[in-house]
């Protein structure tokens, strides 16, 4: 199985516990996603800890799909994890880490993503990944990074 890696990172002018909080509600992923997903959480806990399931739906090319995640660490307000338990891909790992940073004189927090994942199907999953998966996971995070801009200006 062919693993792919995506790792970003953004300043966020606002304080690490309110960065955090904003990430530990599961409501708020819906805001972070593209709406040609037709994201939608169908069950969610209201607080995150470790072996939390949050189930979703969302299309994909009008596929529906059905993806569900644990979350497999929580530490906050540093650093939580999330893996697929069912879902699209062969393996989903998203690593969420947090750190207070300085940009120039002033105080935020740097948030950092990585996703390891994995799709099926040997060497069709590698050719869905080279002509349009990774592009479109990138566009994820994308929309996500601009989200955040709009969302803590």
């Amino acid at each position: 199985m062919k693993t792919y890696l995506l790792e970003r990172e953004q300043w966020v002018p606002k304080p690490i516990d309110e960065v955090f909080a904003f990430f530990s509600r599961p409501e708020n992923l819906q805001v972070l996603t593209p709406d040609w997903l037709d994201f939608r959480i169908v069950e969610a806990p209201q607080t995150l800890a470790p072996g939390a399931l949050i189930r979703y739906r969302l299309r994909w090319h009008f596929l529906p799909i059905r993806w569900t995640t644990e979350i497999t660490e929580w530490n906050p307000p540093h650093r939580f994890v999330d893996r697929e338990l069912s879902g699209p891909y062969a393996l989903w790992n998203h690593e969420h880490s947090f750190a207070a940073a300085q940009a120039g004189t002033q105080a935020g927090t740097m948030m950092r993503d990585r996703v390891s994942y994995a799709l099926p199907l040997g060497p069709l999953g590698q050719l869905a990944h080279a002509i349009s998966v990774k592009r479109e996971v990138e566009s994820i995070f994308d929309f996500r990074a601009k989200a955040m801009k709009r969302l803590f200006p």
